[in-house]
């Protein structure tokens, strides 16, 4: 079942996390939002939607929540990642909110999406731009070392995906950019890398 938000606060914890939250903003006396709460109701005990948040706000209760998101109208049914509005269905329309619900719960989880990222090459570089138009510094010097191996490698640019760049810091603990990982495991940063050339740990590392 629904959970209900009573605050402010409430809502901002809810919408901060990592799981498809869907909010219901509603109202006690349109016949339309008892049609939605029942829908709701009934897709937060189905199976498939187990790892989805589903929670209900009041729209006149909460009225700063409900003009900061734009609620004109009720029912209305928000959806959110993260912190961020993904999408939204105005209206009783419970196929719609059904699909859209089904859609979004479909993306891969980032860390099985990072985890293919890392593993789609044998050395894979995490970089500012790509190899051929690097977009920092640190960048630059990684891509002409690795180009003076003389090993395949592909790279990510991580300023196209901001999920990816924020999420593979955590995922793997390094805080900066670029990341080179070899074989589907972490070597470093530029410095670390430099470091591995000059005792000859990369030329045996890329060899194996």
């Amino acid at each position: 079942m629904p959970s209900l938000l009573k605050d402010t606060s409430a809502f901002n914890e809810a919408i901060r996390d990592a799981k498809l939250t869907v909010v219901h903003f509603s109202a006690d006396w349109a016949e339309q939002c008892k049609q939605i709460d029942d829908l709701l109701d009934l897709l937060s005990k189905q199976e498939e939607y187990s790892n989805v948040q589903f929670a209900k706000c009041l729209a006149e209760n909460l009225s700063e929540v409900s003009l900061k998101c734009k609620i004109d109208a009720v029912p209305c049914v928000l959806l959110f990642r993260n912190g961020q509005q993904i999408d939204r269905i105005d209206g009783a329309d419970p196929r719609t909110i059904t699909d859209k619900i089904k859609n979004h719960n479909d993306v891969e989880p980032l860390e099985q999406r990072l985890k293919k990222l890392i593993n789609r090459s044998k050395v894979m570089l995490f970089m500012k731009g790509n190899r051929t138009q690097p977009r920092c510094g640190f960048s630059r010097q990684i891509i002409e070392i690795l180009n003076n191996t003389g090993s395949p490698y592909e790279t990510f640019d991580i300023l196209t995906d901001e999920e990816v760049r924020q999420g593979l810091k955590t995922f793997s603990d390094w805080p900066t950019y670029p990341q080179l990982y070899i074989n589907g495991e972490l070597v470093g940063g530029l410095d670390i890398v430099k470091d591995m050339v000059a005792n000859g740990d990369l030329t045996q590392m890329l060899s194996s």
